[in-house]
């Protein structure tokens, strides 16, 4: 079975309609509409969003980005009519234990992949003597 979620859409837009009626015809999805002005961060946490979509021209969600430290599991997601573009946030942290984990995560690369690469290095270095 899947996992519920549930999906704020904040903001009066089109855009967000439109987006609101596509997610509707998925049957894992709950749709819960907020209206501006923004609920407290309290009220917010209150509805346990798992996703929180916002139209980046019209909505200023200011008041759930402190959320993201609180509820890590939380995406917010910016939509841009104008470019065809979306704007992800996430609170999930990942803890740095090595400067090779921050470049994991700056090239987006899994553990193996790392240690795939550090071996080709490697093998590159030990061929060139």
């Amino acid at each position: 079975m899947e996992k519920h979620r549930r999906v704020c859409l904040y903001g009066k837009s089109i855009l967000l309609s439109t987006v609101g009626a596509s997610l509707q015809r998925f049957p894992d999805i709950e749709i819960i509409t907020l209206s501006p002005p923004l609920p407290d961060t309290l009220e917010i946490a209150a509805l346990a969003p798992d996703v929180i979509i916002f139209d980046i021209q019209t909505s200023h969600p200011d008041p759930v980005f402190p959320l993201l430290t609180t509820l890590p599991n939380l995406m917010l997601i910016g939509i841009d009519p104008d470019s065809d573009h979306f704007t992800l946030w996430s609170g999930q942290q990942v803890p740095v234990i090595s400067t090779q984990d921050l470049m994991q995560a700056i090239r987006k690369k899994t553990p193996d992949s790392i240690a795939h690469s550090e071996q080709k290095e490697k093998s590159n270095e030990n061929n060139h003597y």
